[in-house]
């Protein structure tokens, strides 16, 4: 089989190890998308399967002609620009019925400073996702006004501040398996800590199920999860982010190999929708194609995995 990498840091340590997986029986070719030009991918003979661990335009891009082509997507281009959104990003959880954080969206982040005074702490993100975005918990007026300052045109969503432990719980699932760990957020009191691994019996019940659900509502494969314990195992959402680094994970390499020859064109054993669910739709009547196995941060092709991670600080 042939099994195709769609990034810019093939060496990234996820991909290193599940690309010695595979090498054995398997070809792995590598596709910068920095380089590869989406206008010729007609020309490149095809692979079984494609992992698209890039977020960039030109990676969006490369990976929607190869979807055009008829190769499965892991994850897809539109499943994983969506998770590039955080106002489409929440009003898809929230119609789903996900406990997603409450989002509002101002059009610049100097409307927000010129509007009615904060009643309480809020966070406010960069409404696009990407490396280096706007993240910051903001408790008074005076520090809305110092990052309008700073970037008064960028777009942005605010979510208030909900008491917590301060540290995420961080989901990763990679086809049905679900990975956790703790890791304290970069806006607790003293900035982000270290990430500490979580067996599953440390999550509490029901987080496991929802991180799956999250999978089909979003229509990803390769993804992580980033939740708030609000007392007693009450869980926030506050961030969806396609194909994460997962990294110092026991048997996530070995899960993502698994994945990769199990979305090869002619397996049909699991079928996954191309694009995200529609809550209104649920079953897919609307005319939308469904498709097999083609789903749908950190590292040089999208936003740091975690970063904008955590809503309700």
């Amino acid at each position: 089989m042939r099994i195709g990498l769609i990034t810019s840091a093939p060496g990234h340590p996820l991909l290193a190890a599940t690309t010695a997986l595979l090498v054995p029986g398997h070809r792995v070719v590598h596709l910068d998308p920095g380089t590869a030009v989406p206008d010729t991918a007609d020309e490149e003979p095809l692979a079984d399967v494609y992992l698209l661990k890039a977020r960039t335009p030109r990676a969006l891009e490369l990976a929607a002609a190869l979807e055009r082509r008829g190769a499965p997507v892991v994850n897809s281009s539109a499943a994983t620009a969506l998770c590039q959104d955080r106002t489409a990003m929440a009003d898809l959880a929230l119609r789903a019925g996900l406990p997603f954080a409450p989002t509002r969206t101002f059009p610049a982040l100097a409307d927000l400073a010129s509007g009615p005074p904060l009643t309480g702490p809020v966070v406010v993100k960069s409404r696009h996702s990407r490396r280096q975005d706007l993240v910051a918990r903001v408790d008074g007026d005076a520090r809305l006004r110092e990052l309008a300052a700073a970037a008064p045109g960028e777009p942005v969503v605010v979510q208030d501040f909900v008491p917590n432990s301060g540290d995420d719980h961080k989901l990763w699932v990679v086809g049905e398996q679900v990975f956790a760990a703790l890791r304290r957020s970069e806006l607790a009191p003293g900035g982000r800590g270290p990430t500490r691994p979580l067996p599953d019996a440390g999550l509490p019940a029901g987080w496991a199920a929802l991180a799956r659900r999250v999978g089909e509502v979003f229509a990803l494969d390769v993804y992580g999860v980033d939740v708030l314990d609000t007392g007693g195992g009450a869980p926030v959402i506050v961030d969806v982010n396609a194909f994460p680094g997962i990294r110092g994970q026991a048997g996530a390499p070995e899960a993502l190999a698994a994945l990769a020859l199990s979305r090869s064109g002619g397996d049909e054993r699991r079928e996954r929708r191309e694009r995200p669910e529609d809550p209104e739709d649920p079953e897919g009547q609307g005319g939308r194609e469904r498709g097999e196995g083609q789903g749908g941060r950190e590292g040089p092709e999208g936003r740091e995995e975690g970063r904008g991670a955590h809503a309700t600080r």
